[in-house]
C-alpha cells in the first residue's frame, strides 16, 4: 500500500539536491582542492549528479563533478621531463607572493635575497633560443 506518488518523491529529492548543488562554495572546494592535490578548476565545472548517502554511519551528500585540470608538462630537447604541474601560473604566482609576503612579515622586512640569472647563463639562453629558430627556420625552406 502506497502513502504516496514515488514521482512525488523523486521530484522532491531532486529539487532538494539541487538546492544544496546552488549553494556550494566554489572559493572553499577550489581552496580544499590546491591543498590537498595541488590544482586548481579551471574554467567549467560540469555536475553529473548529487545523491544522499550514509557515510561512517551519518547521512551525507555526495555531489559528482568532472573538471578541467590544467597540465603543464616541461620537457628538454633530449625529451627528458622536467617538471609536470597542475596549478596555473597565475595560482602559484599569487601562492609564491603570498609566501614571500609572509616570509617579509615574519622577518621583519628584513631584505630577501634575489636569484637573478648571471650573464654568462642568459648570454648562453639567448644563445640556445637563436640556435633553436635558427634550426626551424631551415627545416621550413
Amino acid at each position: 500500500m502506497k502513502l504516496t506518488n514515488p514521482e512525488t518523491i523523486q521530484e522532491s529529492e531532486k529539487e532538494f539536491i539541487d538546492t544544496i548543488n546552488a549553494e556550494l562554495d566554489w572559493d572553499t572546494i577550489e581552496k580544499l582542492l590546491l591543498e590537498k592535490h595541488k590544482f586548481a578548476i579551471q574554467d567549467e565545472v560540469d555536475y553529473k549528479e548529487g545523491n544522499l548517502i550514509v557515510h561512517n554511519n551519518q547521512i551525507a551528500y555526495k555531489f559528482d563533478f568532472e573538471i578541467k585540470v590544467p597540465l603543464s608538462v616541461i620537457f628538454n630537447r633530449q625529451g627528458e621531463c622536467l617538471e609536470v604541474s597542475t596549478l596555473r601560473d597565475d595560482v602559484e604566482d599569487e601562492e609564491n607572493n603570498s609566501e614571500e609576503n609572509d616570509m617579509i612579515e615574519e622577518n621583519d622586512m628584513t631584505e630577501l635575497p634575489v636569484k637573478q640569472p648571471t650573464i654568462d647563463k642568459v648570454g648562453q639562453m639567448a644563445s640556445d633560443i637563436a640556435d633553436m629558430i635558427s634550426e626551424i627556420n631551415q627545416g621550413d625552406e
